[in-house]
């Protein structure tokens, strides 16, 4: 009997085991739908320039904050196979890899690797895609940033002593570039500045910028994508600011295109020259303004200023202004325009909610044109209680509904004659014709008495050949001409 027992205790003993395996829970995973994983960056940046065709590699780690494990049912490159970077998780390589689990309070490793050729032309200069986890129904992204081609790269970054932008490769801004104080950033003739999203370049108080573009080699700003749907879309970067009490900035032969505010100048420095003297230059295409002034000292001569958003060119909350041989326009088509093309105005209300006036000295025009596709293309915005607010329209053809036979603010002044551009739309504000109202309407003394020469055009075109200068910027061609 006792060899029986024997014999059935064991088979008992087993199947006690059995039943207590059977019994113990299966780890749960937390599926709530308002879980978020955690991430030890929300960007990953690549900022290694490569000259030739090369690969970099990061990493960054993701924490499941729940006491469960959950089980992350995707995580792909949004840029899906014809994104230039690749994942690898766990060891698992590729695009996307699916129903991945992380244990409770765990974390993981993520490798991210991009292979750039810098030489393709083709490739924008920062090339970016996003690693998407879906997780009980909702997605997260980690944005993945890289250099595209080979340039000379500024992330965030500050110039803390004289430095000088050289044209050998292209200059790209990716958040900011702040010039420090007492400082000055030089940029040479040829100079391409690429300016990513939101991005500005800002000249601090005490600081400096110095454009030394020529006819033959502008400086050009412009946003950093090169598709062809980019070429002609504002608002693509965010603007150059002259910080309040920057100094003695000059601009000379520049193309400053597709931003959101081209040149804002805030405020004057402790300077005895105008906070910015800028010439032969092009501000265009702009999802806001053009050229914005407050409360500074601007002189501008040859330039042409047009077609944005709000305002082409806002001289605002008072200061002192003198621009010469300068075309001012607005055709904006892409959306409904508020504002007119040139605003002028003397107070402001602080935080408080209290009236500041603020004396506008002197708005001066001279022989330029201010002309768009509205009846009123003119502001002149002086706050009701007074306060100085002084301008003076000389020899300019304007198009407004202002009346302008006071011969203190308007000497030699025309209204509402067609200018004639060649096509306004696309900021080509040449006279086109015979017909047009500009050719030799100008004065020779408002030429003679600018900051500089003012005897050749933004073109490079005699203005004193036929004895009379044109009205704006540029000096008519007749058809023989232009084609020489």
């Amino acid at each position: 009997m006792r060899q029986v027992a024997q014999y059935i205790l064991l088979p008992l003993s087993m199947l006690t085991l059995l039943l207590l395996a059977s019994c113990q829970k299966e780890e749960k995973f937390d599926t709530d739908p308002e879980l978020k994983l955690e991430f030890s960056t929300d960007t990953v940046f690549f900022d290694t320039v490569f000259t030739t065709i090369g690969s970099s590699s990061r990493v960054f780690m993701i924490y499941n904050p729940s006491k469960e494990k959950v089980n992350v049912s995707s995580i792909k490159l949004a840029g899906g196979n014809s994104s230039p970077f690749r994942i690898n998780l766990d060891g698992i390589p590729g695009t996307e890899i699916n129903d991945f689990e992380i244990a409770g309070k765990d974390s993981v490793f993520v490798f991210v690797k991009v292979t750039i050729d810098p030489t393709n032309l083709n490739n924008p200069y920062i090339q970016k895609d996003s690693l998407v986890f879906s997780i009980n129904g909702n997605q997260q992204d980690v944005k993945l940033v890289a250099w595209g081609q080979d340039a000379h790269f500024y992330r965030n970054g500050i110039i803390g002593s004289d430095y000088t932008f050289t044209a050998d490769k292209p200059h790209v801004i990716y958040g900011f570039l702040a010039v420090d104080s007492l400082y000055t950033l030089t940029i040479e003739a040829g100079c391409r500045i690429y300016l990513h999203s939101g991005a500005i370049l800002l000249v601090y108080t005490d600081a400096t910028l110095k454009v030394n573009g020529t006819k033959e080699n502008p400086v050009i700003f412009k946003g950093d994508r090169m598709e062809p749907y980019y070429r002609d879309l504002p608002g693509q970067w965010g603007r150059i600011w002259l910080y309040a009490g920057s100094i003695n900035n000059e601009i000379n032969y520049a193309i400053i295109r597709n931003g959101e505010v081209g040149i804002h100048a805030d405020t004057t420095g402790n300077s005895v020259n105008p906070t910015l003297r800028i010439s032969n230059s092009l501000i265009y295409n702009m999802s806001n303004t053009g050229l914005l002034g407050q409360g500074t000292h601007i002189e501008a001569a040859n330039c042409v200023i047009g077609n944005c958003g709000n305002r082409s060119l806002a001289f605002v909350l008072g200061g002192k202004y003198d621009l010469r041989h300068c075309t001012i326009g607005n055709y904006w088509n892409r959306s409904f325009r508020r504002q007119t093309a040139l605003v002028l105005n003397n107070y402001y209300f602080d935080i408080t909610n209290q009236l500041q006036l603020r004396p506008l000295e002197m708005a001066y025009f001279g022989n330029c044109v201010i002309y768009g596709e509205r009846p009123e293309e003119i502001t002149i915005d002086q706050h009701s209680s007074g306060g100085i607010l002084n301008y003076k329209f000389e020899n300019c053809l304007l198009k407004t509904e202002l009346n302008i036979s006071d011969t203190e603010k308007f000497p030699g002044s025309l209204k509402n004659e067609n200018p004639w551009f060649r096509d306004p739309q696309l900021a080509e504000y040449q006279p086109d014709t015979t017909l047009s109202a500009v050719i030799n309407k100008g004065s020779l003394e408002v030429m003679n008495t600018g900051f500089f020469n003012l005897t050749i055009d933004l073109s490079g075109n005699s203005r004193i050949l036929d004895g009379t200068p044109d009205l704006g910027a540029y000096e008519f061609q007749p058809a023989e001409e232009r084609r020489r």
